[in-house]
């Protein structure tokens, strides 16, 4: 069968610094249409910066839309939209948010945020050889670097403690693809 929907109509209902969201017509598989709300997202990146000690950093911030404090890897969206290179973005992202340069960068594959109302890619990394250069938040960012050994961030991941999905995807990767 086939499981496509098709865009029957599609009107802008908010357009932000972040997101686009609409509200569209699709056709359904079966002839009959549906609304289909929509977030348009310009991607994003995660680092797992990781030391020959096995330390990892981590931030953590306040995360308004849940309103609570979160322990998640670097990250931030590309600034560029899916044009930008996401390992210039994700080399970006680690600098400003932990002061952090790598040498080795792997890529990790990428996770699809919330497909069912969201286009988020998020790609994710593993960096090593890493050396300290200074942080440079945005002037609306603030967070804490948080150092742990790698085993204690996958115990986390594991017995629920971190739930942020870029942290989990990425800390698991890591661990299966890698051997970590």
């Amino acid at each position: 069968m086939d499981l496509r929907e098709q865009m029957v109509s599609s009107q802008t209902i908010f357009e932000g610094k972040i997101v686009k969201v609409t509200l569209d017509q699709a056709r359904l598989p079966n002839g009959r249409l549906a609304e289909r709300e929509v977030v348009y997202h310009p991607g994003g990146v995660a680092v797992l910066a990781l030391e020959e000690d096995g330390t990892v950093y981590l931030v953590r911030q306040f995360r308004y839309p849940i309103q609570r404090e979160l322990l998640e890897l670097p990250a931030g969206k590309l600034d560029h939209g899916t044009q930008e290179d996401h390992l210039l973005g994700a080399k970006r992202e680690l600098s400003e948010e932990t002061g952090l340069e790598a040498s080795d960068w792997t890529y990790l594959g990428s996770a699809l945020a919330s497909p069912g109302f969201c286009d988020e890619e998020l790609h994710m990394y593993l960096a090593r050889g890493l050396r300290k250069t200074g942080q440079h938040l945005d002037e609306d960012e603030f967070l804490d670097v948080v150092a742990m050994p790698f085993d204690q961030l996958a115990a986390q991941v594991m017995d629920g403690t971190i739930t942020d999905a870029k942290t989990v995807a990425a800390t698991l990767k890591a661990k299966i693809l890698l051997g970590l």
